[in-house]
């Protein structure tokens, strides 16, 4: 049997993208591929928070209807007003129990509380026996649960995990929610910070002369004012500071690092000849520069980008340790450093455990940021 000439031809194999590759290599480096693990973890942590810890439940059937209160800790609005008009916020276990003998709930995993003192009135209702002595009634199922205690006394234990600060608020708790606060101000910040230096670096290096020469005197400007100085200015502007307001301030004081670079591989891609090619065939230049330049120059971007988001999560926690942080009663790991500082003799879990927290956070992402900086030197392709 005679085999046809288009059957006997041998289908080359695919040239692997350049994303692919670079992924290839990435996964090479086994720290890197942990230190992704670690933030991919955070990640859950940050977004399950409520139904990790809280006070509140999961999902409950109260009064012949079903409601979600742990939705409450994302936004308070999404808590139904059914239980603020029973008097039942904050009181779940014994209140539920009264109210609607009926009513059952799931809860988090551990019962405690990142905004407030978790006390006995919680679980239990004060009522008086046959003597006459006022004694707690405990609800079903929560007579081994305990009052936070406050201050030193509040040591790690079955029930505190981390322990507790001056006031009697839950370190573990303020943790898993801290965990919000750190990886938001670390992604946004960086994404505003991104945005603008992609931006203004790209203008300046695509279409040089007096446009670059503007635009890289504001950058060397912004440059030469301390980052801190700056950050400490704009947030001493502002009369009650958010985690929004750390994100802007961040965002906006972080980004000619990647402006510089950005510049640079926009300059040396654009003598390129697909590029040129383009610009004879009449292509306008937004989509010389969205589709053709910045697709090409983005691989060496996101190492500074990585890098930047473990300096903005430093940076947010340095603002918080000093007092300039998000205000009360947003849960931080630097406010934690924050409240230890004063005690660090007496409670040393409030330095170790929130410190411990942010170095492998920081080691993490600088972990990522280096398998990234390995995987896009194109001085590796010949190891494929």
């Amino acid at each position: 049997m005679v085999k046809s000439p288009e059957a006997s031809k041998k289908t080359a194999p695919q040239s692997p993208g350049y994303w692919r590759q670079t992924w290839r290599r990435f996964r090479r480096n086994r720290l890197a591929l942990v230190a992704l693990a670690y933030v991919l973890v955070l990640l859950v942590i940050a977004v399950l928070a409520p139904v990790i810890v809280g006070t509140k439940p999961i999902v409950t059937r109260y009064k012949g209807d079903i409601h979600f209160p742990f939705l409450g800790y994302y936004n308070r609005g999404w808590e139904s007003t059914i239980f603020r008009d029973d008097r039942v916020l904050n009181r779940y276990p014994i209140k539920l129990q009264d109210n609607d003998p009926e009513s059952w709930a799931v809860w988090p995993l551990v019962y405690q509380d990142p905004y407030r003192r978790v006390r006995t009135q919680d679980f239990a209702e004060r009522e008086r026996d046959e003597s006459g002595e006022r004694v707690w009634r405990y609800a079903e199922g929560w007579e081994d649960y305990e009052e936070n205690p406050s201050g030193a006394d509040g040591k790690p234990s079955r029930q505190n995990w981390f322990g507790v600060n001056q006031q009697g608020f839950d370190v573990f708790a303020q943790m898993v929610h801290g965990t919000q606060t750190a990886l938001s101000v670390g992604f946004i910040a960086m994404g505003i910070a991104a945005a603008i230096g992609i931006t203004v670096g790209s203008l300046a290096g695509y279409f040089g002369g007096w446009v670059d020469i503007a635009l890289s005197r504001v950058i060397e400007l912004v440059m030469c004012i301390p980052a801190l100085v700056l950050i400490l200015a704009l947030v001493a502007l502002l009369n009650k500071v958010s985690n929004f307001h750390l994100m802007v301030v961040i965002g906006i004081t972080s980004w000619t690092g990647i402006a510089r670079l950005a510049r640079g591989e926009v300059m040396k891609i654009k003598q390129l000849e697909y590029v040129t090619a383009a610009r004879a065939l009449g292509v306008p230049w937004p989509r010389i520069v969205l589709r053709h330049v910045l697709r090409n120059a983005l691989a060496p971007v996101l190492v500074p980008i990585t890098f930047g988001i473990a300096s903005a999560i430093l940076i947010e926690a340095g603002l918080s340790y000093l007092g300039f942080g998000a205000s009360p009663p947003n849960p931080s790991w630097g406010t934690l450093l924050q409240s230890g500082r004063k005690a660090i003799q007496e409670m040393w879990w409030l330095i170790v455990f929130p410190g411990v927290a942010i170095f492998l956070t920081v080691l993490a992402y600088n972990l990522i940021g280096e398998g990234l900086q390995e995987a896009t030197d194109p001085r590796l392709s010949e190891a494929d």
